[in-house]
């Protein structure tokens, strides 16, 4: 170990170092907590700006040295991989508890010790969090409004919930079906495309029973509107096929050269002639199409769309009913798609766009997002990707917490009564952990402004009262009052809290482990020594 690099912090140093880094990086994020969030403005190394509230989005762009601030940075992205939302939580609540476990440490409580006790706080927090949960009917259109909105309600498009909310809903309704073996499986990242279109007004985003592509017709004089059309998805091209490498031919007569000329016109008359078979009124491919073939499909009057792409494709093929079909001579009746109700193509912007809308039961589709600007429309996609999860795991696991901190203060309030009966030293650590879940209603209270000492225990008052069940009283984000959830309609889904104070938790422990840090030696610039090292 090389000891003069004074890159060595142990014991205690090493523990102190890792929090500090912990709470510096809960500090960036406290002010996004809850509906009076600050946005942060973040610059990339390109030049671009991100402006965003989302926990995630802001720690993937900050640039971290410390080994322990690299580690929370990992929890919002598990957490915003896991169920979406509430990265911002993760990390204020991880941030906490381990800014409270710095006393402990100071009371020379050995580092095992407090693990335990975080350990046996955490399986009766879970414990508290489904008690004073709800379940939900799925296809209640009212209440799986409330639930995303609580989601948006923290984000820049909040003046839009009901608009978003229903975009959100609407596309997880859409894509989710049953993989048989009564799994649900819902694919947001797949088959909910989100196109932002700058301009226009956030108002007249929707979800399209069908999809959008950003592609014209191949040749102006095919049709642009198309009701009811029978399409066929091809992933060949519509071209003469070459030789695969170079290929030599040597022509003796001039007639041979003509009727190479010939059979290439004759190959792809072919290709055109057995599309032609099915009476398709669309062509799509994901490759090219010759002028030739564009010529044969236009006398039949089929519209073609060339070099779509893969994933756009495959969205097609899910809401049409058609199937992708990779060679032209294959193609039959059962691959046409049926299920679209029209076709259509539109200029926005300065840009064509195809529709294919109106279909019968899509299980795919495309968001279509409008705003002012760039900037905007990035947010209003991370919104909306927040906001499909939130829909997304409720569908899976369908129960509601209370929302504005109230989950986090029953847990709070009811962990800190079962410590009294928390034998020896473990009853500190204990406590930590529900002192330490009060940080998220304090962080709403202070983020709306109000005094936090007042309305904390107010709001401890009220939890004390009710020591079983479901208790709702939470924060008020916007006026920084106590208010009863259940009559505010915030609610939250259950997957959400629990994922964030397990990752919470286990990260602490995980930190609190760590007694020494050692940086690894920097490879020393320009070695001395003769060319003959193989590196």
């Amino acid at each position: 170990m090389n000891t003069q690099a004074g890159e060595r912090q142990t014991g205690r140093q090493a523990q102190i170092s890792n929090i500090t880094a912990a709470k510096t990086v809960a500090d960036i994020i406290r002010s996004c907590l809850g509906p009076k969030a600050m946005l942060k403005m973040l610059l990339d190394p390109m030049g671009g700006i991100v402006l965003t509230n989302d926990g995630h989005a802001i720690l993937r762009e900050i640039e971290v040295a410390h080994p322990a601030a690299k580690s929370m940075i990992e929890l919002a992205r598990t957490q915003d991989e896991e169920v979406g939302d509430g990265t911002t939580t993760v990390i204020i609540l991880a941030g906490e508890i381990l800014a409270l476990s710095l006393p402990q440490l100071e009371r020379n409580i050995h580092p095992v010790v407090i693990i335990q006790a975080f350990k046996r706080a955490l399986a009766d927090a879970l414990d508290i969090i489904q008690d004073t949960s709800i379940p939900v009917d799925v296809h209640d259109d009212a209440v799986m409004r409330d639930l995303i909105s609580t989601s948006i309600g923290t984000k820049f498009t909040s003046r839009y919930s009901n608009l978003m909310c229903d975009l959100a809903l609407q596309a997880v309704r859409t894509v989710s079906h049953d993989a048989g073996g009564g799994k649900q499986e819902v694919d947001i990242k797949r088959y909910a495309r989100v196109e932002k279109i700058p301009g226009g007004e956030i108002e007249e985003s929707c979800v399209l029973d069908g999809v959008m592509l950003n592609k014209d017709i191949t040749h102006p004089k095919m049709r642009r509107r198309i009701e009811n059309p029978r399409i066929v998805l091809l992933d060949c091209t519509l071209e003469y096929k070459k030789g695969e490498s170079q290929t030599n031919i040597e022509i003796s007569k001039e007639e041979d050269w003509n009727r190479i000329l010939q059979i290439e016109e004759e190959q792809v008359q072919a290709m055109c002639d057995s599309i032609i078979a099915v009476k398709p009124d669309i062509v799509i491919t994901e490759k090219g199409v010759s002028d030739l073939a564009q010529h044969f499909l236009m006398k039949h009057n089929i519209t073609a769309l060339r070099r779509v792409r893969k994933t756009d494709n495959n969205r097609i093929a899910r809401a049409t009913g058609a199937t992708i079909v990779n060679s032209v001579y294959d193609l039959t009746e059962k691959d046409v798609g049926t299920q679209c109700g029209l076709f259509n193509i539109e200029k926005i912007g300065d840009e064509y766009f195809s529709f294919l809308t109106k279909c019968k039961t899509p299980k795919a589709c495309t968001i279509l997002l409008r705003g002012p600007s760039k900037d905007i429309l990035n947010e209003i996609d991370r919104n909306l990707l927040d906001a499909m999860s939130v829909a997304r795991n409720v569908l899976f696991h369908p129960y509601l917490s209370p929302g504005g901190g109230a989950t986090e203060m029953a847990a709070s309030v009811r962990l800190a009564q079962k410590a009294k009966g928390v034998e020896g030293v473990q009853q500190w650590p204990y406590r930590a952990i529900a002192d330490a879940m009060e940080v998220i209603p304090r962080t709403l209270i202070q983020n709306a402004g109000a005094s936090p000492i007042r309305i904390l225990t107010q709001l401890r008052a009220k939890h004390a009262e009710q020591a079983a069940g479901v208790c709702s009283w939470g924060v008020d984000g916007d006026l920084g009052k106590v208010v009863d959830m259940k009559e505010l309609g915030v609610w939250e889904p259950q997957a959400i809290k629990l994922q964030s104070v397990k990752t919470a938790v286990e990260s602490a422990c995980l930190l609190l482990r760590v007694d020494d840090i050692v940086g690894a030696k920097s490879a020393q610039q320009g070695r001395a020594g003769g060319g003959g090292e193989d590196e």
